[in-house]
């Protein structure tokens, strides 16, 4: 992690909104050009792929369990403390980019 921190945070919240919407969106298409649905397949899609987006802004789970082990057993709580944060900014992106489909689609009515 060569960037700045902060940097860092904003591009793991903007990353799992953009793989959320995207995917959302992608997958839509998919179900109009299959006869389904549409709004109701980008809603469900969105909350199928909700995890997903978490993990790829995170950048995989490798690289946060090795984290989590060095701040447990060398005593490192600042890198703990980082990927929390950052596990934190994902989950916000993910979270803001359910809450636009979902006023997009309107299926929460």
């Amino acid at each position: 992690m060569n960037q700045p921190f902060f940097a860092h945070l904003l591009e793991s919240y903007f990353i799992a909104l953009g793989v959320l919407l995207g995917g959302s969106l992608i997958g839509g298409i998919a179900s109009f050009l299959t006869g389904q649905p549409l709004m109701t397949e980008i809603s469900r899609f969105s909350d199928s792929i909700r995890i997903w987006a978490i993990i790829a802004a995170i950048g995989g789970t490798f690289d946060t369990v090795y984290s989590f082990e060095r701040g447990f057993l060398e005593g490192e709580t600042k890198d703990i403390f980082k990927q929390f944060l950052l596990i934190i900014a994902a989950m916000g992106g993910a979270q803001t980019g359910a809450l636009i489909i979902k006023w997009l689609t309107l299926e929460h009515i």
